[in-house]
This record gives C-alpha cells, structure tokens and sequence, in this order.
C-alpha cells in the first residue's frame, strides 16, 4: 500500500465457516477481483470490491470461490 493512500478496511463473514475476518486495502482503486484463503477453514474466498463513481463510495462483496 502506498504511504500516502486512503485505506479501507471491513468486518466480513467467511461464506464456508462463518468466522469474522478483517480485510484492508486502499480505497479508490476502482472495481477488483481477488481470493484470500480464511485463516480458520483455510477454504478460498472470493473478494469483490466496485466503485461507484457517483456516489464516490466503495462496496464489498464476499463468496464462496465456486459461486
């Protein structure tokens, strides 16, 4: 992460086992697709980040990597 960049971070649910997980990156770096491991079940989880342009906010979405 750049020094100097707005970070983002959120509270998320694992979609396998339920255990809360703690996610963090920088904010505003548009629409993103990324998978991270949970650190209980170790199943992988599928992260999607989009920005909306016009209300200059960031959405989370969190899935099971087969959905």
């Amino acid at each position: 992460m750049r020094d100097d960049a707005p970070e983002w971070s959120e509270s998320v649910a694992c979609p396998y086992c339920g255990e809360s997980l703690f996610t963090q990156r920088e904010a505003g770096l548009g629409n993103q697709e990324y998978i991270e491991d949970c650190h209980v079940c170790c199943r992988p989880i599928r992260f999607i980040t989009r920005w909306d342009p016009y209300t200059q906010s960031e959405s989370l979405t969190v899935l099971r990597e087969d959905d």
